[in-house]
């Protein structure tokens, strides 16, 4: 553990010198702390794309509706890779999961913790080794905001390794809530059973969303103008068991009797009041119109999220029902509310657009994968980018290109398929047989995509290369 440390802060001193003191070395650069804006970061687990008032689903996020009502809503957001573990890991590092050989949910162990650094999974045609944890030399969020005068702290779910690989492990200042587990065995403590120690001294039934918001609430109201903040809050909800909380329960059925309330609109309720109560604490510490606050989901979830295909099931994840999420970005003074997007934008791209808020350089990381929404957000121009990608590797090895209106899936078993989403959201309508050159367009960005990162080729049928980080 010890020397895990040590060899830490030697690659981050020799990362800070190599940049001429840019990014990890950035403080003595950098403005004064008190015109930086605080940043909130609130990661939702399994939240599909309409499962969101905003998006006229019957669910009901009053909170987050006000976030959409003062912000921007990107409405075509996807994950990097739609899994718990690979899209932590985009957002933490900006980076694509498929480069950082992370393209799996970190698996459970008895005790939590793993002794390899690599898993295979038995029906992968590929055998595609991932990570057991997100390596410590892998710049996190953190990393990059901490020389720029941040305080920071992480909340929740983690899932990016065990003890030795937990965020105060990658440069955040404090942890609260995390484990070494990728979900709760119930929602109502204890809430991992006799498999992890993380919040056992709490009372039996606390509501283990409104622990991690108490946690976040008392972080905020211990900070000050005087040194600008990063919160993140990775919620373990709304990830199965489907265990709703019995005060918002009773809530639901008070504002509708006669509808049947389902858990996960009371899962949802729970984490859209834990908004609301983030919002109330920055504006009691007279934070809020400092204070960007980005609102995102991992993935898709269980449920099918009609008319979209797919869920974050195995073989479907790549549809627009597991991979199209809720990406919200409220930045005071700079962003107009209300106002909505079309740009194609991706968990990658977190990382560098807090980064540039924060008046940090990216050209320092020269890993990142995503890009800088400033452009966007402030309404000035398009972004530059012409596609994104999505890449897993489980059941079958396979990957997603959206381009425009086009979406193209490959299947390393041989499939393709081709949708023109403009006209057909539900995916419905294969055009890969009448549309052979937009096939042969996107097959060549994939091949592209798979040959600069050197991962094993979903087009073709490359033997997988020594493993090696990026």
């Amino acid at each position: 553990m010890i020397r895990q440390s040590l060899d830490r802060r030697g690659f981050l001193k020799a990362i800070s010198c190599a940049t001429g003191a840019v990014a990890f070395g950035q403080r003595a650069f950098a403005a004064p702390t008190r015109d930086k804006p605080n940043i909130v970061l609130l990661f939702v687990d399994d939240l599909g794309w309409n499962e969101v008032k905003y998006k006229k689903n019957h669910f009901g996020m009053p909170n987050v509706d006000a976030l959409a009502d003062e912000g921007m809503t990107f409405t075509d957001a996807y994950s990097a890779s739609p899994t718990c573990s690979p899209s932590r890991a985009s957002v933490i590092t900006g980076q694509h999961p498929a480069r950082l050989r992370l393209v799996r949910h970190v698996p459970g162990s008895k005790d939590g913790t793993h002794a390899k650094e690599f898993h295979t999974y038995g029906r992968d045609p590929v055998k595609m080794p991932s990570r057991n944890w997100l390596p410590l030399e892998e710049p996190s969020l953190a990393d990059a905001l901490k020389p720029l005068g941040y305080r920071t702290a992480f909340v929740g779910k983690w899932h990016l390794g065990h003890d030795p690989y937990h965020p105060v492990r990658h440069g955040y200042d404090v942890q609260f809530g995390v484990s070494n587990c990728g979900h709760p065995r119930s929602y109502h403590a204890p809430y991992f059973a006799d498999i992890d120690d993380t919040y056992k001294e709490l009372p039996k039934g606390k509501y283990l969303t409104d622990q991690l918001t108490d946690d976040a609430v008392a972080y905020i109201e211990k900070q000050d103008k005087t040194q600008p903040f990063m919160l993140t809050l990775f919620y373990y909800s709304a990830h199965d068991p489907f265990d709703a909380s019995e005060e918002m329960t009773a809530e639901l059925e008070k504002e509708n009797p006669r509808k049947a309330v389902y858990p996960l609109a009371s899962m949802l309720g729970s984490v859209d009041k834990s908004v609301g109560r983030i919002r109330d604490a920055l504006k009691r510490k007279k934070l809020d119109s400092n204070t960007v606050v980005f609102f995102l989901g991992d993935q898709g979830g269980k449920i099918p999220s009609p008319p979209m295909r797919g869920t974050k099931r195995g073989g479907q994840a790549l549809y627009e029902g597991g991979a199209r999420i809720p990406f919200i970005v409220k930045w005071p003074g700079v962003v107009k509310g209300g106002t909505t997007s079309s740009e194609l934008a991706v968990t990658t791209d977190v990382f560098p657009t807090m980064l540039g808020m924060a008046g940090g350089d990216s050209s320092a990381f020269p890993k990142l994968d995503g890009k800088d929404l400033a452009p966007v957000l402030k309404d000035e121009a398009k972004l530059d980018r012409k596609e994104i990608i999505m890449y897993r590797s489980y059941e079958d090895q396979y990957a997603a290109v959206r381009s425009g209106k086009w979406k193209y899936i490959a299947y390393r078993r041989g499939r393709n398929e081709l949708f023109d989403l403009e006209s057909d959201l539900s995916e419905s309508k294969d055009l890969s047989t009448a549309m052979p050159e937009k096939v042969k367009e996107l097959k060549a960005v994939l091949r592209a995509f798979e040959k600069k990162l050197d991962v094993p080729g979903v087009i073709g049928r490359r033997e997988i290369r020594a493993v090696r980080p990026r």
